[in-house]
């Protein structure tokens, strides 16, 4: 699992990040709400741990932002402001839970396990990226009148793309989505599986392609 801590205090969030890899899970920091919100935006996060008070912009703005924007990552809420109208805001506006400072840290990992073990609601819904389709239901990859089916890896690997257009994503982080944080898949197996794609796509005669950032990672295209 990997978790996106968005607090300013340096050392609380390395200490809170020390926590979340000591259960055997892999965390990213954000010390600004506008890195924040970038990262959350990812998609590529099992839980959110949110401080209020924060540069640039706030936990409650970032919340309602990404909320905004259906991303359905569960997000705890971790501030000092605990006044009840505060905390009615928060839940309000989508927070999965709402932890006061200070806090024991027996009680944060807990409740860290307890939002994570809620399961984001399944996207129904075709996703679109310029002439294609994918559709979530058939894994079945569409282009005009022309379709083709995908297996299982292929077509994770393709809708991560897809809800990431915006972004280069690395070859560790589709990995880890694609494959599991537990898999022994290595860059090759990768490799493959784009191959396999990019294959699909020139058999549908689609103007995208899954191009390469040198050093960076996949993006998609349209030429």
């Amino acid at each position: 699992m990997k978790v996106l801590i968005i607090e300013d205090t340096k050392t609380l969030a390395q200490t809170l990040a020390d926590l979340v890899e000591e259960a055997g899970n892999t965390a990213d920091i954000a010390l600004d709400g506008n890195c924040g919100l970038e990262y959350a935006r990812s998609n590529l996060y099992d839980a959110i741990v949110l401080d209020v008070m924060l540069p640039g912009m706030n936990g409650f703005e970032i919340l309602n932002c990404i909320r905004s924007e259906k991303i359905k990552t569960p997000v705890m809420m971790l501030t000092a402001r605990s006044d009840l109208k505060d905390r009615i805001y928060g839940l309000d506006s989508g927070a999965d839970y709402y932890l006061t400072k200070p806090f024991e840290t027996e009680e944060f990992s807990a409740c860290l396990r307890a939002i994570m073990r809620r399961q984001s609601p399944i996207i129904t819904e075709d996703l679109l990226f310029d002439d294609i389709t994918l559709s979530t239901s058939l894994h079945e990859l569409k282009c005009g009148t022309k379709s083709i089916k995908l297996n299982s890896k292929e077509y994770e690997l393709l809708r991560l793309l897809i809800l990431n257009r915006n972004n280069i994503l690395s070859k560790d982080t589709i990995i880890n989505k694609v494959w599991g944080y537990d898999s022994d898949a290595t860059y090759n197996n990768l490799e493959a599986y784009v191959s396999f794609l990019r294959r699909k796509l020139h058999l549908l005669s689609s103007r995208v392609t899954i191009c390469i950032a040198r050093k960076v990672g996949y993006y998609l295209e349209s030429k």
